[in-house]
Protein backbone atom coordinates (compact mmCIF):
# COMPACT_ATOMS: atom_id res chain seq x y z
CA UNK A 1 0.00 0.00 0.00
CA UNK A 2 1.15 3.35 -1.02
CA UNK A 3 2.06 5.94 1.85
CA UNK A 4 0.32 9.01 2.48
CA UNK A 5 3.53 11.44 1.13
CA UNK A 6 3.14 9.17 -2.37
CA UNK A 7 -0.37 9.78 -2.93
CA UNK A 8 0.10 13.53 -2.04
CA UNK A 9 2.61 13.52 -4.59
CA UNK A 10 0.54 11.83 -7.06
CA UNK A 11 -2.57 14.11 -6.02
CA UNK A 12 -0.20 17.45 -6.95
CA UNK A 13 0.90 16.07 -9.91
CA UNK A 14 -2.59 15.80 -10.99
CA UNK A 15 -3.33 19.03 -10.06
CA UNK A 16 -0.62 20.65 -11.33
CA UNK A 17 -1.56 19.51 -15.07
CA UNK A 18 -4.70 20.99 -14.56
CA UNK A 19 -3.49 24.30 -13.59
CA UNK A 20 -4.48 23.65 -9.73
CA UNK A 21 -2.46 24.57 -6.85
CA UNK A 22 -1.12 22.47 -4.90
CA UNK A 23 -3.03 21.05 -1.61
CA UNK A 24 -1.08 21.07 1.29
CA UNK A 25 -1.50 17.40 3.44
CA UNK A 26 -2.99 18.86 6.27
CA UNK A 27 -6.02 20.51 4.66
CA UNK A 28 -6.78 16.67 3.46
CA UNK A 29 -10.18 14.98 5.49
CA UNK A 30 -10.28 11.38 5.98
CA UNK A 31 -13.93 9.90 5.21
CA UNK A 32 -14.70 7.19 7.35
CA UNK A 33 -17.06 5.12 7.58
CA UNK A 34 -19.41 7.06 9.92
CA UNK A 35 -19.11 10.08 7.70
CA UNK A 36 -20.50 8.46 4.78
CA UNK A 37 -23.58 6.84 6.20
CA UNK A 38 -26.75 8.46 5.49
CA UNK A 39 -28.25 11.08 7.35
CA UNK A 40 -30.82 10.36 9.63
CA UNK A 41 -33.10 13.48 8.68
CA UNK A 42 -32.76 12.42 5.09
CA UNK A 43 -36.27 12.17 3.14
CA UNK A 44 -38.18 9.63 2.53
CA UNK A 45 -39.54 10.18 -0.78
CA UNK A 46 -41.36 7.38 -2.92
CA UNK A 47 -37.92 6.85 -4.95
CA UNK A 48 -35.93 6.61 -2.43
CA UNK A 49 -34.02 3.54 -1.27
CA UNK A 50 -31.30 3.61 1.16
CA UNK A 51 -28.09 2.07 1.21
CA UNK A 52 -25.38 0.84 3.29
CA UNK A 53 -28.21 -1.38 5.85
CA UNK A 54 -25.26 -3.80 7.62
CA UNK A 55 -22.70 -2.24 9.37
CA UNK A 56 -20.15 -3.19 7.05
CA UNK A 57 -21.65 -0.87 4.38
CA UNK A 58 -22.48 -3.31 1.44
CA UNK A 59 -24.41 -2.42 -0.63
CA UNK A 60 -28.26 -3.75 -0.82
CA UNK A 61 -28.78 -6.68 -3.68
CA UNK A 62 -30.23 -4.98 -6.90
CA UNK A 63 -32.22 -8.02 -7.61
CA UNK A 64 -33.70 -8.33 -4.05
CA UNK A 65 -37.64 -7.90 -4.52
CA UNK A 66 -37.26 -3.67 -3.57
CA UNK A 67 -35.39 -2.98 -6.29
CA UNK A 68 -37.62 -5.00 -8.89
CA UNK A 69 -40.57 -2.99 -7.67
CA UNK A 70 -38.95 0.28 -7.51
CA UNK A 71 -40.94 3.19 -7.68
CA UNK A 72 -39.07 6.43 -9.28
CA UNK A 73 -42.01 8.99 -9.93
CA UNK A 74 -41.98 12.16 -7.43
CA UNK A 75 -44.90 14.23 -7.37
CA UNK A 76 -46.74 12.30 -9.47
CA UNK A 77 -50.81 13.86 -9.94
CA UNK A 78 -52.05 9.87 -8.93
CA UNK A 79 -49.76 7.75 -7.49
CA UNK A 80 -52.68 5.39 -6.87
CA UNK A 81 -52.76 4.80 -10.65
CA UNK A 82 -48.76 3.91 -11.03
CA UNK A 83 -48.80 1.79 -8.11
CA UNK A 84 -52.34 -0.58 -9.77
CA UNK A 85 -50.32 -0.70 -13.27
CA UNK A 86 -46.98 -1.64 -12.02
CA UNK A 87 -49.12 -4.74 -9.80
CA UNK A 88 -50.19 -6.08 -13.14
CA UNK A 89 -46.45 -6.51 -15.45
CA UNK A 90 -43.14 -6.93 -14.47
CA UNK A 91 -42.39 -4.26 -16.79
CA UNK A 92 -40.11 -1.58 -16.08
CA UNK A 93 -42.40 1.01 -15.36
CA UNK A 94 -42.59 4.04 -13.20
CA UNK A 95 -38.83 4.31 -12.99
CA UNK A 96 -38.41 8.12 -13.15
CA UNK A 97 -36.02 10.30 -14.63
CA UNK A 98 -32.92 12.93 -14.04
CA UNK A 99 -33.60 15.49 -17.05
CA UNK A 100 -33.39 12.79 -20.47
CA UNK A 101 -31.64 10.62 -18.05
CA UNK A 102 -32.08 7.29 -15.87
CA UNK A 103 -31.97 7.89 -12.29
CA UNK A 104 -29.29 5.88 -11.36
CA UNK A 105 -30.78 2.73 -9.25
CA UNK A 106 -33.30 2.07 -12.43
CA UNK A 107 -29.52 2.16 -14.77
CA UNK A 108 -27.96 -0.25 -12.39
CA UNK A 109 -30.79 -2.41 -11.93
CA UNK A 110 -30.87 -2.41 -15.62
CA UNK A 111 -27.16 -3.16 -16.06
CA UNK A 112 -27.59 -6.03 -13.09
CA UNK A 113 -30.17 -7.77 -14.94
CA UNK A 114 -28.27 -7.22 -18.32
CA UNK A 115 -25.36 -8.69 -16.73
CA UNK A 116 -27.25 -11.41 -14.93
CA UNK A 117 -28.97 -12.44 -18.39
CA UNK A 118 -25.29 -13.09 -19.94
CA UNK A 119 -23.94 -15.18 -16.84
CA UNK A 120 -26.55 -17.67 -17.14
CA UNK A 121 -25.56 -18.10 -21.06
CA UNK A 122 -22.21 -18.98 -20.25
CA UNK A 123 -22.97 -20.94 -17.04
CA UNK A 124 -22.45 -24.91 -16.58
CA UNK A 125 -24.76 -26.85 -15.13
CA UNK A 126 -22.56 -28.35 -12.73
CA UNK A 127 -21.64 -32.64 -12.15
CA UNK A 128 -22.53 -32.49 -8.91
CA UNK A 129 -25.67 -31.41 -9.32
CA UNK A 130 -26.24 -33.79 -12.14
CA UNK A 131 -25.15 -36.53 -9.37
CA UNK A 132 -27.63 -35.48 -6.91
CA UNK A 133 -30.78 -35.38 -9.12
CA UNK A 134 -29.28 -38.60 -10.95
CA UNK A 135 -29.33 -37.89 -14.28
CA UNK A 136 -26.35 -39.07 -16.63
CA UNK A 137 -25.51 -36.59 -19.46
CA UNK A 138 -24.44 -36.98 -22.92
CA UNK A 139 -23.04 -34.36 -25.36
CA UNK A 140 -24.08 -32.49 -28.88
CA UNK A 141 -21.24 -32.14 -30.93
CA UNK A 142 -19.84 -28.70 -29.85
CA UNK A 143 -17.17 -29.54 -28.04
CA UNK A 144 -17.64 -26.39 -25.19
CA UNK A 145 -19.95 -23.53 -24.65
CA UNK A 146 -17.92 -21.26 -26.72
CA UNK A 147 -18.26 -23.07 -29.42
CA UNK A 148 -22.33 -24.29 -28.32
CA UNK A 149 -22.83 -20.23 -29.02
CA UNK A 150 -21.41 -19.95 -32.04
CA UNK A 151 -21.77 -22.96 -34.15
CA UNK A 152 -25.58 -23.97 -33.47
CA UNK A 153 -25.35 -26.51 -36.28
CA UNK A 154 -23.30 -28.82 -33.83
CA UNK A 155 -26.03 -28.17 -30.95
CA UNK A 156 -28.18 -30.02 -33.08
CA UNK A 157 -26.08 -32.86 -33.54
CA UNK A 158 -25.59 -35.85 -30.97
CA UNK A 159 -21.83 -36.78 -30.42
CA UNK A 160 -20.62 -40.08 -31.27
CA UNK A 161 -20.23 -40.97 -27.50
CA UNK A 162 -23.57 -39.33 -27.13
CA UNK A 163 -24.97 -42.02 -29.28
CA UNK A 164 -23.63 -44.39 -27.70
CA UNK A 165 -24.34 -43.67 -24.18
CA UNK A 166 -28.20 -43.39 -25.58
CA UNK A 167 -28.08 -46.99 -27.23
CA UNK A 168 -26.77 -48.60 -24.30
CA UNK A 169 -28.89 -46.95 -21.69
CA UNK A 170 -32.36 -45.75 -22.76
CA UNK A 171 -35.13 -48.02 -22.88
CA UNK A 172 -36.27 -48.55 -26.58
CA UNK A 173 -40.11 -47.81 -27.88
CA UNK A 174 -41.17 -45.84 -25.12
CA UNK A 175 -44.32 -44.09 -25.58
CA UNK A 176 -42.94 -40.65 -24.44
CA UNK A 177 -39.14 -39.98 -24.22
CA UNK A 178 -37.90 -36.82 -22.08
CA UNK A 179 -34.83 -35.05 -22.27
CA UNK A 180 -33.38 -32.06 -20.09
CA UNK A 181 -30.88 -29.37 -21.95
CA UNK A 182 -29.09 -26.50 -20.30
CA UNK A 183 -30.29 -24.55 -23.59
CA UNK A 184 -29.44 -20.78 -23.53
CA UNK A 185 -29.85 -20.58 -19.89
CA UNK A 186 -28.78 -22.69 -17.39
CA UNK A 187 -30.66 -21.17 -14.77
CA UNK A 188 -34.24 -22.39 -16.18
CA UNK A 189 -33.11 -25.97 -15.91
CA UNK A 190 -31.71 -25.70 -12.44
CA UNK A 191 -34.48 -23.33 -10.96
CA UNK A 192 -37.20 -25.28 -12.31
CA UNK A 193 -36.48 -28.93 -12.14
CA UNK A 194 -37.12 -29.95 -8.50
CA UNK A 195 -40.89 -28.38 -9.00
CA UNK A 196 -41.59 -29.31 -12.77
CA UNK A 197 -40.20 -32.86 -13.24
CA UNK A 198 -41.94 -34.97 -10.31
CA UNK A 199 -44.87 -34.08 -10.62
CA UNK A 200 -44.75 -34.61 -14.88
CA UNK A 201 -43.03 -37.77 -14.58
CA UNK A 202 -45.69 -38.97 -12.10
CA UNK A 203 -48.63 -37.59 -14.22
CA UNK A 204 -47.34 -39.79 -17.20
CA UNK A 205 -47.00 -42.72 -15.59
CA UNK A 206 -50.72 -42.64 -13.64
CA UNK A 207 -51.59 -41.40 -17.01
CA UNK A 208 -50.54 -45.51 -18.04
CA UNK A 209 -47.91 -44.12 -20.64
CA UNK A 210 -44.76 -45.91 -20.92
CA UNK A 211 -42.10 -43.45 -20.00
CA UNK A 212 -38.09 -43.42 -21.22
CA UNK A 213 -35.14 -43.38 -19.79
CA UNK A 214 -34.45 -39.50 -18.64
CA UNK A 215 -31.24 -37.88 -19.62
CA UNK A 216 -29.19 -34.26 -19.49
CA UNK A 217 -28.56 -33.29 -22.69
CA UNK A 218 -25.29 -30.92 -22.64
CA UNK A 219 -24.93 -27.98 -25.32
CA UNK A 220 -28.36 -28.82 -27.19
CA UNK A 221 -30.16 -27.57 -29.70
CA UNK A 222 -33.74 -27.90 -30.55
CA UNK A 223 -33.46 -30.30 -33.08
CA UNK A 224 -31.33 -32.72 -31.31
CA UNK A 225 -34.53 -34.28 -29.99
CA UNK A 226 -35.50 -35.50 -33.73
CA UNK A 227 -32.23 -37.48 -33.86
CA UNK A 228 -32.85 -38.91 -30.13
CA UNK A 229 -36.30 -39.68 -31.28
CA UNK A 230 -35.62 -41.26 -34.52
CA UNK A 231 -32.65 -43.43 -32.75
CA UNK A 232 -34.93 -44.56 -29.69
CA UNK A 233 -38.15 -45.26 -31.77
CA UNK A 234 -40.12 -43.15 -29.22
CA UNK A 235 -43.51 -41.99 -30.04
CA UNK A 236 -43.48 -38.73 -28.26
CA UNK A 237 -40.44 -36.73 -27.55
CA UNK A 238 -40.57 -34.24 -24.94
CA UNK A 239 -37.14 -31.80 -24.58
CA UNK A 240 -37.64 -29.02 -21.67
CA UNK A 241 -34.96 -26.62 -22.71
CA UNK A 242 -33.55 -23.07 -21.33
CA UNK A 243 -34.82 -20.37 -23.68
CA UNK A 244 -32.61 -17.25 -24.38
CA UNK A 245 -32.93 -15.07 -21.54
CA UNK A 246 -34.13 -11.46 -21.41
CA UNK A 247 -33.76 -8.13 -19.09
CA UNK A 248 -35.22 -9.40 -15.64
CA UNK A 249 -36.04 -13.14 -16.49
CA UNK A 250 -33.46 -15.64 -17.01
CA UNK A 251 -34.97 -18.84 -15.73
CA UNK A 252 -37.72 -19.27 -18.23
CA UNK A 253 -38.10 -22.94 -19.47
CA UNK A 254 -39.81 -24.29 -22.77
CA UNK A 255 -41.00 -27.83 -23.44
CA UNK A 256 -40.89 -28.48 -27.00
CA UNK A 257 -42.77 -31.75 -27.85
CA UNK A 258 -42.84 -33.77 -31.36
CA UNK A 259 -44.67 -36.79 -32.79
CA UNK A 260 -42.57 -39.85 -34.24
CA UNK A 261 -39.62 -36.90 -35.62
CA UNK A 262 -37.29 -38.38 -38.58
CA UNK A 263 -34.71 -36.01 -40.79
CA UNK A 264 -37.78 -34.57 -42.54
CA UNK A 265 -39.31 -32.72 -39.20
CA UNK A 266 -39.89 -29.00 -39.34
CA UNK A 267 -40.33 -26.38 -36.73
CA UNK A 268 -44.49 -26.04 -37.33
CA UNK A 269 -44.24 -29.70 -36.82
CA UNK A 270 -43.28 -29.05 -32.82
CA UNK A 271 -45.77 -28.16 -30.25
CA UNK A 272 -43.99 -25.96 -27.33
CA UNK A 273 -45.47 -24.22 -24.41
CA UNK A 274 -42.88 -21.62 -22.74
CA UNK A 275 -42.29 -19.15 -20.35
CA UNK A 276 -42.05 -21.92 -17.69
CA UNK A 277 -40.95 -20.43 -14.60
CA UNK A 278 -42.59 -18.88 -11.07
CA UNK A 279 -43.71 -15.55 -12.64
CA UNK A 280 -44.85 -17.07 -15.91
CA UNK A 281 -46.69 -20.55 -16.28
CA UNK A 282 -45.66 -22.34 -12.73
CA UNK A 283 -43.70 -25.22 -13.43
CA UNK A 284 -46.24 -27.46 -11.41
CA UNK A 285 -49.20 -26.52 -14.00
CA UNK A 286 -46.84 -26.80 -16.46
CA UNK A 287 -46.00 -30.55 -15.89
CA UNK A 288 -49.98 -30.89 -15.95
CA UNK A 289 -50.06 -29.28 -19.29
CA UNK A 290 -47.35 -31.15 -21.01
CA UNK A 291 -49.02 -34.70 -19.76
CA UNK A 292 -52.67 -33.42 -21.53
CA UNK A 293 -50.13 -32.70 -24.64
CA UNK A 294 -48.54 -36.16 -24.68
CA UNK A 295 -51.71 -38.07 -24.39
CA UNK A 296 -53.23 -35.69 -27.34
CA UNK A 297 -50.39 -36.27 -29.27
CA UNK A 298 -50.67 -40.07 -28.60
CA UNK A 299 -54.51 -39.90 -29.40
CA UNK A 300 -54.47 -38.03 -32.77
CA UNK A 301 -50.69 -39.21 -33.75
CA UNK A 302 -49.44 -35.87 -34.82
CA UNK A 303 -47.99 -32.38 -33.19
CA UNK A 304 -47.43 -29.21 -34.39
CA UNK A 305 -49.85 -27.27 -36.53
CA UNK A 306 -51.12 -31.09 -37.56
CA UNK A 307 -52.50 -31.15 -33.97
CA UNK A 308 -55.02 -28.68 -34.33
CA UNK A 309 -56.30 -29.91 -37.97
Amino acid sequence: MMDESKIQLIVNSVLKELGEAPVDSSKITEVTAADASPSSTEAASPGHVPSGDTPDMSLDDLGSDKFKKWYGVKNAVNDSINQDMMKHTTARLCLGRTGPRPLTIPLLRFLADHSRSKDTVVKEVAEDWLQQHELWEVHSQAKDKDEYLTRPDLGRKLSDDGCKLITERCEKSPQVQLVISDGLSTDATVSNYDELLPPLLKGLQSAGLKVGTPFFLRYGRVKAQDQIGQMLNAEVNLLLIGERPGLGQSESLSCYAVYRPDENTVESDRTVLSNIHRGGTPPVEAAAVIVDLAKKMLEKKASGINLNR
